[in-house]
């Protein structure tokens, strides 16, 4: 065994130790419960936006898009633009013709303005439009329909119904051993008394809930389990999705 292999086989058996420790699971979920009120995930900026992401969550995309090397990777969820800009720059250093197409249903004026002049906006489309409109997806079809590897990012309203809605729309899009990464997930594991009454999601109504639903009628995709484990801390637990067949 050469060291590569060796560390390989060394990284599997610590995730999988990870993975088995329940301790250190809920370790994980006690840090993000705790940081919640105080914005954690608002603290970080890539290429001058907020991305608004858990820094584990970041490496995580990173990982799978080296190893995917997407040509389109689609996002619904704008706000800032810092994730759009993150991929396209991932996209940028792989080298390939690769883009990234956002969506979102207000993409705000002064948003929009700094997303187009960032020096990734060569590698980004937007769209303004429900991302479960049938407008939407007419025109993210004609986008796609010229990609041959592709990635999915749900990170809009995180409502059951609305992930559901999007997972039935975009799942098919995503290519053999890519993913569809659906973010938020962690809203399901947020303690019972958790204050959602500013937000029309919470505990039995979230992306986990619907990623479990999409699941029972969808063999195409699984649960890489692996990427939980290894990251103790992410806002998608169960919610990254594998395409396998």
């Amino acid at each position: 065994m050469d060291s590569i292999d060796q560390f390989n086989t060394e990284k599997k058996n610590n995730i999988e130790k990870l993975g088995s420790d329940q301790k250190l699971q809920k370790l994980g979920l006690k840090f993000l419960v705790a940081t919640a009120p105080m914005n954690y995930s608002y603290n970080f900026t890539w290429m001058g936006r907020p991305i608004i992401a858990f820094p584990q969550d970041m490496i995580a995309m990173q990982e799978i898009i080296w190893d995917v090397k997407p040509d389109l990777i689609i996002e619904t969820g704008i706000a800032h633009g810092g994730s759009i800009i993150y991929y396209a720059s991932l996209l940028e250093l792989i080298g390939n013709d690769g883009i990234v197409l956002g969506i979102d249903i207000d993409i705000r004026k002064h948003n929009k303005d700094l997303i187009e002049a960032h020096p990734m906006y060569k590698r980004i489309k937007m769209i303004e439009g429900s991302s479960i409109s049938k407008q939407t997806a007419a025109q993210v079809h004609e986008i796609a329909k010229y990609k041959k590897k592709i990635m999915i990012c749900l990170d809009s309203n995180h409502t059951h119904d609305h992930v559901l809605e999007e997972l039935k729309l975009y799942s098919p899009f995503v290519s053999v051993g890519s993913y569809c990464v659906v973010f938020d997930t962690v809203v399901e594991d947020m303690p019972a008394d958790w204050d959602w009454s500013e937000r029309p999601w919470g505990v039995g109504n979230n992306p986990k809930t619907a990623v479990h639903e999409f699941l029972k009628d969808n063999d195409c995709f699984e649960i890489d389990k692996t990427v939980d484990y290894k990251l103790l801390l992410s806002v998608a637990p169960d919610g990254y999705l594998k395409r396998v067949k």
